[in-house]
């Protein structure tokens, strides 16, 4: 639609010149019958007057018509304004333009080539065989003279133009241009060949002096740059600044090059423009981000402190120098990560607008294209998060807690967003993300035994010939004899389960001692067995076939009677 436009448009305009043109010939032609009438019907009249006249009217004619100007490297030679036949003014000009152009750039050129050859209607300007141009007698009366005058005054401009343009581009400007280019890349090669000198005499002696005085850089127990890296880094900046230097010299002597010559003389300024374009662009785009920068500087510097701040408060609370009420010294550490986490992406959303092409669709679509990335791939991570930012307020434990995981017991030794490791008594330390842990039901012996106190207990089937009183008397000897096991409240046994041939007793006892379960479990273990075989009973579980008949009563021996 829009070239369709353009065209429409040079079309009118080319209509609205050919009109023009037509009008400016029908009205010039106006004033040569008036010339003529006047010759014949006004003879008396003077013949300076009627010269007046006719050059008043080509003058006001002249005022409402523009011409075509002839210009050549911006110098105006003429003016013309009369058509040739059916070729407007402006196309006479673009045909002298080009013929003038082609001889003055030609390597040869003599100045008495230039001729004038009169014809009936027309007076030819010619170049050796080639005709310049035509000039007619409208293009004498647009000048207020004959055409044979105005084709002595044009040749002569001609002439002038043509030879200022072969000094220009003629044989001896390209003699001269080639020894300049020679005398150019001489000169720049004694200047590679020096700076390389140079580099090679001075670089050794340079790399001793700066490494006697370089010291190892090491933050804290970590050498990040040691000596021989420093050296290394140092050869390698001066390589860049060899570098830099011939690339600098090239770039004065290329571009110079190409100035030698006119027709290459556009190509100097192409190749400044490839550097300087881009380096002044880049200027210019620091120096007009330079009211964003300060406001991305006081925005960082603000919340900086104010992180700061909340870095000390919670330092407090974890200390316990400050309390709050309902607020517990472990949520200090993980509340400072969330609030800080929400100030720095309140700082970003601050931010945002004023960083350099913030509003373009690139980088809206790859900022689009980055969050889509990390919401789909970060499912999983986000749960985790979540579960530990819930578990961190809920409480159900901490680090140093003993507890139970599905089949899994150990301490606590490490809580972050995402997991939780616990070691086993086996020192085998378990990894399990927060997500499962909130899933799963978990017990903490910690905090039972530290509140209420654990009840350590375990099982014994004995057969019913033993009294119950005699049996629940040596498991409470039992549990008596173990370390670890709190007198107050004391230990219980109970009668779990009458089975078919054998009776299940209980020994039930607290301690307040988690990490120790495994061990008061062993010692507990060996204390039963040392108190029942003392008393000579049998720990088992008897399976008994007989026929009553000849089988005794399975009772306790005082109960028989």
């Amino acid at each position: 639609m829009a070239q369709e436009q353009e065209q429409l448009v040079e079309n009118a305009d080319s209509i609205i010149r050919q009109l023009q043109s037509q009008l400016q010939e029908m009205q010039l032609r106006d004033i040569v019958l008036r010339e003529q009438l006047e010759r014949t019907g006004a003879a008396q009249r003077s013949d300076s007057l009627r010269r007046s006249r006719m050059k008043a009217r080509i003058d006001s004619l002249r005022n409402i018509t523009p011409g075509a100007p002839l210009v050549i490297d911006g110098d105006t030679l003429f003016t013309i304004y009369a058509r040739k036949g059916g070729m407007l003014a402006e196309d006479r000009v673009k045909g002298i333009k080009k013929q003038i152009v082609s001889h003055g750039k030609r390597l040869t050129f003599f100045t008495d080539s230039c001729t004038i050859f009169e014809g009936e209607f027309y007076t030819d300007i010619m170049i050796g065989s080639d005709v310049l141009m035509s000039i007619s007698d409208e293009d004498g009366l647009w000048a207020s003279c004959t055409r044979q005058e105005l084709a002595n005054e044009y040749i002569t401009i001609i002439e002038q133009k043509i030879q200022n343009l072969h000094e220009e581009y003629g044989l001896q400007k390209k003699l001269l241009g080639l020894l300049s280019i020679f005398l150019i890349v001489f000169a720049q090669w004694l200047a590679i060949k020096g700076t390389m000198w140079l580099f090679r005499r001075w670089k050794f002696r340079l790399l001793r002096l700066l490494l006697k005085q370089a010291k190892p850089l090491s933050i804290k127990e970590y050498e990040l740059l040691n000596v021989h890296r420093v050296g290394i880094i140092i050869i390698i900046f001066m390589r860049v600044v060899l570098a830099l230097i011939i690339f600098l010299q090239l770039f004065i002597s290329i571009p110079m090059m190409f100035s030698v010559f006119p027709e290459t003389e556009a190509f100097t300024y192409t190749i400044f423009g490839y550097i300087w374009n881009p380096v002044k662009s880049i200027f210019s785009s620091i120096i007009g981000y330079i009211p964003n920068l300060f406001q991305i500087i006081v925005i960082v510097v603000c919340f900086r402190y104010l992180v700061k701040l909340l870095r000390y408060i919670t330092s407090e609370i974890s200390n316990g120098n400050l309390k709050v009420n309902g607020f517990y010294a472990d949520w200090a550490q993980p509340t400072y990560v969330i609030v800080r986490l929400l100030l720095y992406s309140f700082m970003f959303v601050m931010i945002w607008p004023l960083l350099p092409n913030s509003n373009s669709e690139v980088f809206q679509g790859v900022s689009v294209f980055i969050g889509v990335l990390i919401s789909l791939g970060s499912s999983s991570i986000v749960g985790n998060v979540m579960a530990g930012m819930v578990m961190t307020y809920m409480r159900p434990f901490r680090i140093g807690d003993f507890i139970r995981y599905n089949d899994i017991e150990g301490f606590v030794i490490e809580k972050t967003v995402l997991v939780t490791r616990i070691r086993t008594r086996k020192n085998d330390v378990i990894t399990i993300p927060n997500s499962n842990l909130m899933s799963a039901q978990t017990s903490n012996y910690t905090v039972a035994a530290h509140d209420y106190g654990i009840v350590v207990h375990t099982k014994v089937t004995i057969g019913y010939d033993q009294q119950w009183q005699h049996i629940r008397q040596l498991l409470l000897n039992a549990a008596e004899a173990t370390p670890g096991l709190e007198k107050k409240p004391q230990p219980f046994v109970l009668v779990t389960t009458l089975d078919d041939f054998y009776v299940e007793y209980e020994i039930n006892a607290y301690t307040r001692h988690s990490e120790k379960l495994s061990a008061i479990y062993s010692t507990l273990h060996q204390n039963i067995l040392d108190s029942f075989h003392s008393s000579g009973v049998e720990i088992m579980s008897p399976h008994i076939f007989a026929h009553r008949n000849d089988l005794e009563l399975q009772i306790p021996p005082t109960e028989k009677s």
